[in-house]
């Protein structure tokens, strides 16, 4: 009855949404992510069912609807249901005479995009298409609506569900990249005097970054914006359908050349894409007989909004005991927004697209930019409200020009519930940007893909392509001057 209060347990069952997950779940800014698996078996969706059952659905965000209006003081809530797993696998039906199958999976991710997920149900879906395609024996596509959790989080769950291909009973091995700073020892006089000097000077460098950087982000919000370039997103972009493309590269390329430049992999990938983006830029230009210099095009501000996750990586053991065991912990949206800046410009020298990556990168490292948009954005919804939120975060990201990201994947291929994968592509979309690049890792793979708004970006196969053509031309310059290590 409507006048029985709410018990112990029936309160457990219900948690109010937090900041970031009422703001993608707003009507201005409804973003969802997309996982792609490339599977060498045929599908099973049987198979899937079962195991969903036993992992995800035993999640309590993939066990949850969305009440948007009956929580506390009217504010939205999650409310725990029974989940019919039948319901959240979909299998199409698909002529097995198909032609093209690869431009068939980009028509279908693409359709997906303009579907809305079903709020009367938990806030995911997986569809299973028995397609062969050029890298796969069959796809399954994972969407989940970006509310349940930040990317870094939902991918730790997504391996959760995965064990190794070599040991079903196994869980993926990620690599953990560990952060050093000073020697182990301390002693001696001088020693501890030089470290304080360092770590004063790192101080410093970090107050200073982050002043920078957040006088930067308060320009961006009021007017400072990137260059018109033909990758800039027009007015309503984010409710266009959007493009998925994905091309696979040597993991082992990418480590060749961040050993022979003592870089990380994050360098090496965003040192490609500046690369790739020029080319790609030049040959716009050229097309569109649009007079852009070399000396031009280095004074093009073209940015990405990147979201960092702020809240401590859930081990995937700890996801895994969660859904096995029902147990608890640490969950949901906590993130912040860095401003990245692009160089752009043809180079003579492909190193040189490391090199300002790298010195790009070293810098966002000393700054708390992301920690200080996430309490701006905060304090700004706790005040004005979610609507004066969502309104800041569009500006930010309507005055930048892409999202990009990497993460870091398995080490050893994984079998999805009896599906060994020969690929993992992931993306989002919902957002008001034309242009996503992410990066992920895979055995010794790296998936690129490239989500675009095609009435911005027609040719997104074609920056496949200078992604990938721009790596190989750094590998050719590391290997010609002979300055190179293979890592053990």
């Amino acid at each position: 009855m409507g006048g029985e209060k709410k018990t112990a347990k029936d309160m457990v069952e219900e948690e109010p949404l937090s900041p970031c997950s009422r703001l993608f779940n707003s009507s201005d800014f409804n973003c969802a992510i997309i996982v792609t698996m490339g599977c060498k078996v045929k599908g099973n969706p049987p198979a899937i069912i079962h195991g969903l059952k036993h992992t995800l659905a035993n999640h309590p965000r993939f066990s949850s609807i969305l009440d948007m209006k009956n929580g506390k003081k009217g504010k939205p809530r999650w409310v725990r249901t029974k989940v019919r797993v039948e319901e959240h696998v979909i299998v199409p039906d698909i002529d097995p005479n198909i032609k093209n199958s690869d431009q068939y999976l980009e028509d279908y991710i693409s359709k997906l995009t303009t579907v809305p997920l079903d709020l009367s149900k938990p806030l995911w879906e997986i569809h299973v298409l028995c397609l062969k395609t050029s890298n796969a024996e069959s796809i399954g596509i994972l969407k989940i609506h970006h509310s349940l959790g930040d990317g870094m989080s939902l991918m730790s769950l997504f391996l959760a569900c995965t064990r190794k291909t070599s040991d079903p009973e196994a869980l993926p091995t990620v690599a953990i990249q560990k952060k050093q700073f000073g020697p182990s020892c301390y002693t001696g006089f001088f020693n501890k005097l030089w470290w304080l000097f360092v770590g004063l000077w790192f101080i410093l460098r970090l107050v200073v970054n982050t002043l920078v950087d957040v006088l930067m982000f308060a320009l961006t919000i009021c007017f400072l914006r990137d260059t018109e370039t033909p990758l800039l997103a027009k007015p309503g972009s984010e409710l266009k359908p959007k493009m998925f493309v994905c091309r696979i590269i040597s993991f082992d390329d990418v480590k060749l050349v961040k050993n022979a430049m003592n870089m990380t992999v994050n360098d090496v990938l965003l040192g490609v894409t500046q690369a790739g983006l020029s080319r790609y830029l030049t040959r716009r230009y050229d097309q569109e007989a649009t007079p852009k210099s070399k000396e031009l095009m280095r004074r093009i501000r073209l940015r990405s909004a990147i979201m960092i996750n702020l809240r401590p990586n859930t081990g995937i053991e700890a996801l895994a005991d969660m859904m096995a065991k029902k147990s608890k912990c640490r969950w949901g949206n906590l993130f912040g927004y860095i401003l990245l800046p692009f160089s752009l410009g043809l180079e003579t020298d492909p190193l040189e697209y490391l090199r300002r990556a790298k010195v790009t990168v070293d810098r966002k490292k000393h700054s708390l930019e992301a920690v200080f948009s996430m309490a701006f954005f905060k304090l700004i919804l706790k005040v004005l409200g979610l609507k004066a939120s969502v309104v800041l975060v569009r500006r930010v990201i309507h005055s930048t020009t892409l999202s990009f990201s990497n993460v870091v994947g398995p080490k050893e291929e994984i079998t999805f519930h009896g599906h060994p994968l020969s690929y993992i592509a992931p993306s989002v979309f919902g957002h008001p940007h034309a242009l996503t690049l992410h990066f992920q890792s895979y055995e010794n793979k790296v998936i690129i893909s490239v989500t675009a708004d095609t009435t911005v970006i027609p040719d997104p196969h074609k920056m496949c392509d200078d992604l990938v053509e721009s790596l190989k031309l750094i590998k050719s310059s590391v290997l010609e001057r002979g300055f190179y290590e293979m890592e053990v």
